[in-house]
């Protein structure tokens, strides 16, 4: 019987010439090593950095909160905002992945775009203001955040290339398009754009990149 990574591995993929995601802060090979009860609570800890941002407690009132010893969380990380940034990262590479999974090569170029946005947008369905002020002030956030954004918008430009090189959309800089389309999550959670808008961060992007995709489409 095929596993389920072999099936996943066999599944036809959209080419994406010279994108490359960007290295995990908690590689792979290390979080395997850690135990169960440390990977249990990387997921415990995400839930509480996207509720309540973590900006004004200790590494010992985390371990309190989350009922396990400094020693398990030291063991994960060497201080509280690499913890936090830690867990961030772990957050956003799993989103990527599943964005990555809902890209289906058979879909019309806008259609797989339109899906891949979506899927990525999900991460700033639940940011919340604590959440966002925690990582501005946090050392290493915005390079953090700025390599995701990159490997996004170059995610974004192969697919514009590819509705281009169909016939889908008309040629333009798809460059400029692609920085646009990437950024709209993160600029709509930002603390003095999100208190403003209508709707949460994702909805907002996702109904921007609904407007702008169907601006490019050819009749």
């Amino acid at each position: 019987m095929t596993s389920p990574d072999a099936a996943e591995e066999a599944k036809p993929r959209i080419r994406l010439p010279g994108v490359r995601p960007p290295k995990p802060l908690l590689p792979l090979e290390i979080e395997r090593r850690l135990t169960n009860r440390q990977r249990e609570l990387l997921d415990e800890l995400e839930s509480l950095v996207v509720g309540e941002g973590l900006a004004d407690v200790t590494m010992a009132q985390i371990a309190a909160r989350v009922n396990c010893s400094l020693r398990t969380l030291y063991g994960i990380s060497p201080s509280k905002d690499e913890l936090v940034l830690t867990v961030t990262d772990r957050r956003l590479h799993r989103i990527g992945r599943a964005a990555i999974a809902s890209l289906d090569p058979s879909l019309p170029p806008l259609e797989a775009l339109r899906a891949y946005l979506a899927a990525a947008n999900e991460a700033v369905r639940d940011e919340q203001g604590e959440m966002v002020r925690t990582l501005v002030e946090l050392p290493g956030a915005k390079r953090l955040f700025d390599t995701h954004e990159n490997y996004l918008t170059g995610i974004v430009q192969s697919l514009l290339d590819r509705a281009v090189e169909q016939g889908d959309i008309a040629p333009l800089d798809t460059a400029a398009v692609a920085h646009v389309l990437a950024g709209l999550g993160q600029e709509f959670s930002r603390s003095s754009v999100h208190p403003v808008i209508e709707k949460t961060p994702k909805q907002t992007a996702d109904d921007l990149t609904e407007i702008i995709l169907r601006g490019l489409k050819r009749s």
